[in-house]
């Protein structure tokens, strides 16, 4: 595998990143990887190994780059939870897909990667984000995942659920059975405006999780059984949307 530690310039400044791909068989589709509120971390640059190991060029940004290179929650105090809680509400997603805008035009210059196949998957404060970059950019973003998304439905103008028909893509969300940030009344209108809007969808419960299941390092809280499902339908729609996509543009 290959790994560097890079920055990438954008509208907004250098946005610092973690890129991960394999060594041969390249050119690799691309999945961008959209972090947890927690930060850019060793655990997100592991999962982001375990994409890259199964054929796909990761870019991991570290999102809040206009205010910490290097912010990640290291301990679930409360001035560490409300410094976190800064950084995240900080972010809106105009901001984001500005940066998804500066990682495309990063990987449409590197050989490594295949630019024309773009898929991206965002947990918790990011499940957003990706909507709101396939809305922004359908004809770049072919696949997206949402695990344990947060906020999908709110009252504001750019609220994700208002995205849905301009989301073209075909899209999956994870979600855990107990969750603060995604109670069942909020999936619920989600899904009501994604079949308003036509927009290819799976919605999937996740019996017996909680909101941050997915992440080995949460004490208490990871799922093993359950994390192990998502990175099945996380696989098989990379594999859908991304590989199978180049194999009939070649027919």
């Amino acid at each position: 595998m290959i790994e560097q530690h890079i920055d990438i310039s954008g509208a907004d400044g250098a946005m610092n990143s973690f890129v991960v791909y394999p060594e041969e068989g390249g050119p690799h589709p691309v999945v961008l990887f959209y972090m947890d509120a927690p930060g850019k971390r060793e655990e997100l640059h592991d999962m982001a190994r375990r994409i890259a190991a199964v054929g796909y060029y990761v870019v991991l940004p570290n999102l809040y780059y206009r205010r910490s290179r290097d912010f990640w929650l290291t301990e679930r105090t409360e001035p560490a939870m409300a410094v976190m809680f800064e950084h995240m509400n900080s972010l809106t997603n105009a901001m984001v897909v500005r940066d998804t805008e500066a990682m495309l035009r990063f990987v449409d210059t590197q050989p490594e990667a295949d630019a024309s196949r773009v898929g991206a998957v965002g947990y918790c404060m990011s499940g957003p984000f990706v909507m709101a970059a396939a809305a922004a950019l359908p004809d770049r973003i072919s696949g997206i995942a949402c695990i344990h998304g947060a906020n999908l439905v709110t009252e504001r103008d750019d609220s994700p659920h208002r995205m849905a028909p301009m989301i073209r893509c075909e899209s999956y969300f994870a979600c855990a059975e107990t969750d603060r940030w995604a109670p069942p009344e909020i999936v619920q209108a989600l899904q009501q405006a994604l079949v308003a809007g036509g927009t290819p969808h799976r919605i999937e419960w996740y019996p017996g999780t909680e909101h941050g299941f997915v992440f080995p390092r949460r004490a208490g809280i990871y799922h093993q059984s359950a994390a192990e499902r998502h990175w099945e339908r996380l696989f098989d729609l990379f594999r859908r949307t991304l590989q199978l996509n180049n194999a009939r543009s070649d027919a």
